[in-house]
């Protein structure tokens, strides 16, 4: 799980899960996973679904199709998944299967990299932008609520140097000494963007 996808699940979609709430996580990184403990306690359940030969991960549940989950339709408050789309080959097909088990009025997270380096796991298929994340939920059935492309960890170097963020290039990740001498002498700054959607099941 990199920083900048955990940074923006407490940026944005952390507040969408309440006490009470019934989540179901796709592709836990660990157990408990790190969405999980940055959730906090208090939902009346946090289960995960993934791959059945999965290692060192507990899971509820263990499937061995992207494209169908042994849970019931409608079982979940949130459905979230960090870094598991762009391993999935036919994401039109994953992404309805997601709606499907989240309730009318639920929301579905999803966390994708963009600019991560290839990594098979056991395919890497995807980099999707926010149009492209807009045509899958919506095709889903889901109202976007909202849909970024982002690195939060550059934020906090604007406020040094604003206006360079206007002039410079954009590569996958680089970050402490040399993403700020990058910064300093205006050559291309490199850093880990990952687009991150919410929806909500119609």
């Amino acid at each position: 799980m990199h920083k900048n996808s955990v940074r923006l699940f407490e940026k944005y979609a952390a507040e969408h899960i309440r006490p009470g709430m019934r989540v179901l996580e796709i592709g836990p990184d660990r157990t408990p996973s790190t969405y999980q403990r940055m959730a906090g306690t208090g939902t009346a359940a946090w289960d995960t679904l993934d791959f059945a030969d999965r290692p060192n991960v507990d899971l509820t549940y263990r499937t061995r199709s992207d494209y169908e989950f042994p849970v019931a339709s409608e079982s979940y408050d949130v459905v979230v998944s960090g870094q598991v789309i762009e391993h999935v080959r036919k994401v039109w097909k994953w992404m309805p299967e997601v709606a499907r088990t989240c309730k009318k009025g639920g929301v579905v997270i999803t966390i994708n990299p963009v600019t991560w380096q290839y990594h098979e796991a056991p395919v890497d298929c995807w980099r999707i932008y926010p149009e492209g994340m807009k045509a899958l939920y919506e095709d889903a059935g889901l109202d976007v609520m909202l849909s970024r492309w982002e690195s939060v960890g550059l934020e906090r170097y604007k406020k040094f140097v604003p206006d360079v963020f206007d002039r410079v290039l954009v590569f996958p990740r680089l970050s402490g000494f040399v993403g700020l001498v990058s910064l300093a002498t205006k050559l291309p700054v490199e850093a880990s963007y990952d687009t991150i959607t919410i929806g909500r099941r119609t």
